[in-house]
């Protein structure tokens, strides 16, 4: 029996193909690909490097933020949300979001990982390479998993933890897997035989990816989705009790430190993994996550000693994931100097958004998920429509029918990025609301202030970090 190749990127937008498609991409008598074990092997690390940003990195960078009595709160949630989700992308979300459907959500072909076996291929971004599709499907699970536990950040010390696990399953059903659909669900480069197959194949991509908006990595399915849904959680929930009147400062940044490290490590599999073959692209996605990290870590430090006279170590690593933020959209699309200078502004945005937005808004976001990965989010998708430009040093748009980079229209790149920006920022705001306020009318969001005062450490879970 004849298998369909297959393309889905992990954060940058590769799907399935389509029935009709493989057939035309190929003669019959053709030799079916076989997956490159180094493209394989390389995806198995990226997927390890990933798990690892979630437990420990998530946890740690996270935990050492809030306070000592919070501490073990975030571990537990950021460890059991991965986990959660990470099951229901096998049950359900791999089909929605990597199978036909329409523009917005996939079907259930695959529902429960329905016909996939250890034999099962799906393709690469070249004509003709393949992955196992168990590991596109593993690597995909570290995405859909990680995402929804950023959102932690943004109502972090007061919500209960029953809240946290409904909210994220609703979340990650109506607003993740749709938008990982509409960016990076497509026929695949084999269905790219011609004008005709391209046309054809053009009305079974998602939404976003219709369009022509560029997200190599996640700007808008991961970072831009969070972000939103993080904010919307701050302002439903509420301040934290004493927020702006006692002191809240991160109990350790040892440990932040340590997480965000550890963040920094493991994104390279994040990025350089959603290249999906160990080649050039990597090599370029490499170069880039590298540099515009330090550039951003650079740029915060800069501005914090010049406004506020001392640069701190919060403030270094904020910089350091407002660079990996920025870049996600555009790692494997822009040249290394515009990698660079997408780093310095990020940067400098996200400290504002940290340092001048949240005052201006009046919320208690926490561990500012919005000014870092909403903000950056925005700025990064929004810069790989300019930076992509190959007189820029950008890689362009690849042309599947004519085998070539096609001639790059700026002005129309922007509007495409454009259109996945605010696809995102209206989906995931209007789910987040949605999703709260049927928490917020059952079970309800917040704890008691009694409990809140004694930490969550404690009231909901019985233990605590530390034993002072």
């Amino acid at each position: 029996m004849k298998r369909l190749l297959i393309s889905a990127s992990p954060l940058l937008g590769m799907l399935f193909a389509v029935p009709g498609f493989a057939e035309d991409a190929a003669p019959a008598a053709a030799a079916a690909p076989v997956p490159n074990k180094g493209d394989t092997a390389w995806l198995i690390t990226a997927t390890m490097m990933v798990v690892m940003m979630a437990a420990p990195g998530l946890g740690l960078f996270y935990g050492g933020m809030v306070r000592a009595k919070n501490m073990l709160s975030v571990l537990m949630q950021t460890l059991v949300v991965f986990c959660l989700l990470g099951v229901l992308w096998a049950v359900y979300g791999y089909s929605l979001a990597f199978t036909d459907g329409n523009a917005f959500i996939g079907g259930f072909d695959k529902l429960f990982m329905k016909g996939v076996t250890p034999e099962s291929v799906v393709a690469t971004f070249s004509k003709g390479v393949v992955l196992p599709e168990y590991i596109f499907a593993a690597f995909e699970l570290t995405f859909a998993a990680i995402t929804p536990a950023l959102i932690i950040g943004g109502f972090a010390e007061r919500i209960k933890f029953s809240a946290v696990l409904i909210f994220m399953v609703i979340w990650f059903t109506f607003s993740y897997i749709p938008m990982a659909h509409m960016v990076w669900y497509w026929a695949g480069p084999d269905a790219y035989t011609s004008a005709e197959a391209a046309e054809k194949a053009g009305e079974v991509a998602g939404f976003l990816f219709g369009k022509g908006a560029l997200d190599f990595a996640g700007g808008t399915v991961v970072h831009i989705n969070a972000g939103v849904a993080a904010l919307i959680g701050a302002f439903m929930i509420g301040p934290r009790l004493g927020y702006r009147r006692e002191s809240m400062a991160p109990h350790s940044l040892t440990m932040t430190m340590v997480g965000a490290s550890l963040l920094f490590v493991g994104w390279f599999g994040f990025n350089v993994g959603s290249s999906l073959e160990a080649g050039a692209t990597a090599g370029l996605a490499f170069f880039n996550t590298l540099v515009a990290t330090c550039a951003a870590t650079v740029a915060w430090t800069v501005i914090e000693a010049v406004l506020k006279g001392k640069p701190s170590m919060l403030g270094a690593v904020s910089g350091a994931i407002a660079g990996l933020v920025v870049i996600t959209p555009a790692c494997g699309l822009v040249g290394p100097m515009g990698a660079i200078v997408m780093g310095l502004l990020g940067g400098v945005v996200c400290y504002w958004g940290v340092n001048g937005l949240k005052r201006m808004l009046g919320v208690d976001d926490t561990l500012d998920v919005f000014g870092v990965h909403g903000v950056g989010g925005i700025l990064g998708a929004l810069l790989t429509g300019v930076f992509a430009a190959p007189e820029l040093g950008g890689t362009g748009v690849y042309d599947y029918v004519a085998n070539a980079v096609a001639p790059y229209d700026m002005s129309a790149q922007l509007i495409a990025q454009a259109w996945g920006v605010g696809t995102a920022v209206v989906w995931s705001g209007v789910v987040s609301y949605l999703g709260f306020k049927l928490i917020d009318m059952t079970i309800g969001l917040r704890v008691s202030e009694d409990e809140e005062r004694e930490g969550l450490d404690h009231a909901a879970h019985g233990e605590s970090a530390y034993h002072l």
